[in-house]
């Protein structure tokens, strides 16, 4: 007997005879991103592995994680740990496609089977627990399906969906009834851990509450439920609801009264994952105007797919929060890459069973998956939906799609070209503007080197300028392209203006750059490491000074051995 469910099998024996009608089961496959890119490679599931994201660790397998890698941490501290570890890239279609095999082998044991996530799906627990005699010989026969693919996997079952999921994360049955005693020894921050379960404010909230003094999401599910919605909002009713052992919503069958079903007849029928994901992007954006049409906002969604042998295959994707037609197209596109794999690698006098429509078990003939073949059409239907106004946009109507989208295009290029081929720049302590801004790979922490709150005598004073022209010192700016531009200080007589030792300018500016001077402040000295002495490269003397033209921006000018520098200007 398998861990997944030997631990489950200490929690509940002997509690078959009590299923309770709305149970959940959930089959969780942990470290599911590595596990599928180890598996698209060819590689040993053994083998240490992690995918980067944005430079730092997302996910690593049990065995990186017991060489000591951590997610979060840094590529270089990654190889450095451990030399022989696989690093692998961030690849959501690549995820969704390898899960499908795993979800069809669990659906030939039960029918209607719902997508959390890859590498997560839930079912009701009650037609299975009925014909394999019980909860564990259930457990027992998903566990040992899904391993035959070399896949490890975890069972966890409870009254409602969440509650099953982090049950499945501790590989435990928990008793009927018995979901608020589970849920209270756990840690707070455990409700926010799982993205298919918890909303993306959960983790900051789980935050606060540890900083409170509420560690276990006992602590939460004992507060006064009116409290906890005043003090926190939304957020933190559904997370006290969580901890309380209730569940939001449960797995259901039932269709909503408005038909916003779309259907696309694919001519000449989809055989290419490349063709496919045209056709997915178009029939989200109908089936979303359809929504909208009817006030309403998808968060449980049927995908349909019939090959051109008549066959068809169809999968259910539930979602914590309402879809977008964005967040739509990704799961219908990633559902396709799945079928359209499968449908290449399979041949036709084979297949594995599949369940009966009433969830008694397996019915021997029958087919899991339809014969190779392409597919003729695709049809989606929202199978639960909520009122529109559920759905939080953004203050300017963006949902966050297009910042999603660059944060992974940002990850792909440093995924292929190293982490410091996407750089940002933060703010760091300096007294001039170019000193201010550190160059650092994208999604690397800006952890400043120089303190931007400590004093910095001589510093430019407020306000700081909007654009910096170039860097007056070559390495002030390792990133930084070119040199800036010299520029003219004239006084009234055309004589050029200097900055003497002592500080002061040889003449008050009248002309820069051919224009009027209209305004102007400083110099400002700066004598930067005099104790240096004659070093160039360590002792710097420079001074600034803003000028106002007659036309044109504000200027911030910097002088020294190359003459008057245009270093930045204002808007």
């Amino acid at each position: 007997m398998s861990e997944a469910v030997s631990a489950a099998s200490e929690v509940s024996a002997g509690s078959a005879g009590s299923v309770e009608r709305s149970r959940t089961l959930v089959l969780w496959c942990p470290d599911w991103p590595a596990v599928a890119a180890l598996q698209e490679e060819g590689r040993p599931g053994s083998a240490p592995a992690v995918v980067l994201s944005a430079g730092r660790v997302q996910v690593a397998t049990a065995v990186a994680r017991a060489g000591g890698i951590r997610v979060g941490m840094r590529r270089r501290d990654v190889q450095s740990r451990c030399p022989g570890v696989v690093v692998l890239r961030v690849d959501a279609d690549r995820d969704a496609r390898m899960f499908e095999p795993v979800a069809a082998a669990v659906e030939a044991l039960v029918p209607g089977i719902e997508v959390l996530r890859p590498g997560l799906l839930a079912c009701r627990v009650r037609g299975p627990a009925r014909y394999f005699g019980s909860e564990i010989a259930a457990a027992e026969r998903f566990v040992d399906a899904v391993e035959a693919l070399d896949v490890e996997c975890r069972i966890g079952i409870a009254g409602g969906v969440s509650v099953a999921v982090l049950a499945a994360h501790r590989s435990m049955i928990v008793p009927p009834g018995g979901d608020a005693a589970f849920c209270a020894g756990l840690p707070v921050a455990e409700l926010a851990r799982d993205p298919a379960i918890a909303l993306p404010a959960w983790g900051e909230l789980a935050g606060l509450l540890q900083r409170l003094g509420i560690t276990t999401a006992g602590a939460l599910a004992a507060l006064p439920l009116n409290k906890v919605a005043t003090r926190f909002g939304g957020d933190g009713v559904a997370m006290h609801r969580l901890a309380s052992g209730l569940a939001e919503r449960g797995l259901s069958r039932r269709h909503i009264d408005t038909d916003v079903a779309v259907v696309e007849t694919c001519d000449p029928p989809l055989e290419r994952v490349d063709t496919a994901a045209f056709v997915a992007r178009a029939l989200a954006e109908r089936f979303h105007t359809r929504l909208a049409a009817a006030g309403l906002a998808c968060i449980r969604l049927a995908i349909s797919a019939t090959t051109e042998h008549g066959e068809t295959v169809s999968r259910i994707w539930r979602c914590t929060r309402p879809l977008t037609a964005a967040a739509t197209a990704d799961r219908l596109r990633w559902q396709l890459d799945g079928w359209l794999t499968g449908l290449a690698r399979r041949t036709d006098g084979t297949g594995p069973g599949v369940s009966g429509t009433d969830g008694a078990g397996p019915r021997p003939g029958l087919r899991a998956a339809p014969r190779a073949g392409a597919i003729t059409a695709l049809r989606l239907e929202a199978i639960e939906a909520v009122d529109a106004g559920r759905i939080q946009y953004g203050l300017w109507g963006s949902d966050g799609v297009r910042e999603h989208r660059a944060r992974s295009a940002f990850a792909r290029v440093q995924g292929l070209l190293g982490p410091d081929a996407v750089l940002g720049m933060a703010l760091t302590g300096g007294r001039g503007a170019a000193d201010r801004i550190a160059v650092v790979a994208w999604g690397e922490e800006n952890a400043a080197k120089r303190d931007p709150a400590a004093p910095w005598p001589g510093a430019l004073p407020s306000p700081s300028p909007a654009r910096i022209a170039g860097a007056a010192r070559a390495n002030a700016v390792p990133a930084r392209r070119g040199m800036p531009r010299s520029v003219s200080v004239c006084g009234e007589a055309g004589c050029r203006v200097a900055v003497t030792e002592r500080g002061m300018l040889t003449e008050p500016p009248a002309v820069v750059e051919g224009r009027r001077v209209m305004s102007w402040a400083g110099p400002w000295l700066l004598d930067e490491r005099w104790w240096a002495g004659t070093d160039p490269a360590a002792h710097w003397r420079t001074a600034r000074m803003q000028v106002i033209p007659e036309s044109g921006p504000p200027m911030l000018l910097e002088f020294g051995d190359r003459g008057w520098l245009l270093e930045a200007v204002y808007d």
